[in-house]
């Protein structure tokens, strides 16, 4: 072979040169993107701290603080500069918390950092690289290997109750609280763990769809992960995401819209199978599922069918398992196998060219 042949030929300088999709618009960075993605999952903090106290803070503290650490050991280990300074960890860090319950330990936080950073992102070379959402694999594996903390340790919500908060212990059995001083936090199951649980009753879901219930679900007045519970402050947050035009519209609305009529279906043939659609909106991690994580533009399809086709299976599969499978929560499940599928959906959704034609001949 020729030393030509062999050459690397470099654009021309100040030539047009188009690359793959996806395209950051020219003011972007990814420092400036992560920042915003923080400054919408702000008012989701605030009720996270308003309803669970300071227990809650430590749990955010704790992820972010394991997330940034192990993406920076990372760095040095395999002697790459360190992308600390793009906040991408510190997202990563933050959406596992608000899936977390409010007195998790600090070693369930390292577990669930070490799966989404190093397993679930920089094994598959980091930001951009990642073909599962991290924070949803973290959750995903903590959901699997330690399905009693995550799962039991659910923390009856107390309204600006911060005074002792850091006191309280929790174990893998039903919260107890066991040091002097701690407030008096009571376990309390979440609506969906209700809702899997009294299917035998004559009227099992009167109780669960009470106006005062709806209302409370609403403001994030229940049981449940730290971002499961306030649907009012996610939806705040949403409207940020939209308006630094960070997210696509048709993923939320596929999903939520998918999980409505899917529940509809299921309550109006069978009531006693599994509460009404907005009960299922308004609860769990349809919120925050919806609009913060299965919207992660590395790892959602590019074109708005496949949008839609990715958010209609991530609705499907997160009904599927919160009515017939053994967990009452579905939606980090739901993502995680739908982000398998994004290569596919890709495929299938792209973009016909301008002029493109058959092989056949003719214009399609």
């Amino acid at each position: 072979m020729s030393e030509e042949n062999n050459t690397v030929k470099l654009p021309e300088p100040g030539s047009l040169i188009v690359s793959s999709s996806p395209h950051l618009h020219e003011n972007s960075s990814i420092s400036k993107i992560m920042l915003q993605v923080l400054l919408c999952l702000l008012p989701a903090v605030l009720a996270a701290v308003w309803f669970f106290g300071l227990p809650a803070l430590k749990v955010m503290v704790y992820c972010v603080a394991f997330c940034m650490l192990l993406e920076y050991l990372w760095c040095r280990l395999m002697k790459q500069k360190s992308t600390l300074c793009d906040f991408s960890a510190a997202v990563t860090g933050l959406i596992l918390a608000l899936n977390l319950p409010s007195h998790s330990q600090w070693w369930l936080c390292a577990v669930g950092s070490f799966v989404a950073i190093i397993i679930a992102k920089q094994v598959f070379g980091g930001l951009g690289q990642n073909p599962f959402n991290p924070a949803a694999v973290g959750r995903v594996a903590l959901l699997i290997g330690f399905t009693g903390p995550m799962t039991t340790q659910w923390v009856a919500p107390t309204p600006g109750a911060f005074v002792g908060a850091f006191d309280a212990v929790t174990t893998a059995t039903p919260l107890t609280l066991a040091k002097a001083g701690a407030f008096q936090a009571t376990t309390s199951a979440t609506p969906l763990s209700v809702a899997k649980n009294c299917a035998e009753n004559v009227d099992p879901f009167a109780a669960l769809q009470t106006a005062d219930s709806y209302w409370n679900y609403f403001i994030g007045n229940m049981g449940g992960s730290l971002g499961e519970t306030s649907a009012l402050a996610i939806l705040i947050g949403a409207i940020g995401l939209l308006a630094f035009r960070l997210i696509r519209w048709e993923i939320p609305v596929a999903v939520l819209g998918t999980m409505a009529i899917f529940t509809w279906i299921v309550h109006t043939t069978s009531p006693s199978t599994t509460p009404g659609p907005l009960f299922h909106l308004l609860t769990g991690g349809a919120m925050i599922g919806a609009f913060f994580m299965a919207t992660d533009m590395v790892t959602s399809p590019l074109t708005r069918r496949g949008c839609v086709i990715f958010g209609a299976g991530i609705g499907i599969i997160t009904c599927v398992i919160r009515i017939w499978g053994g967990f009452p929560e579905g939606m980090s499940f739901a993502i995680v196998i739908m982000n398998a599928l994004v290569p596919l959906i890709d495929r299938f959704c792209f973009k016909r060219p301008f002029g493109w034609t058959h092989a056949s001949g003719g214009a399609k």
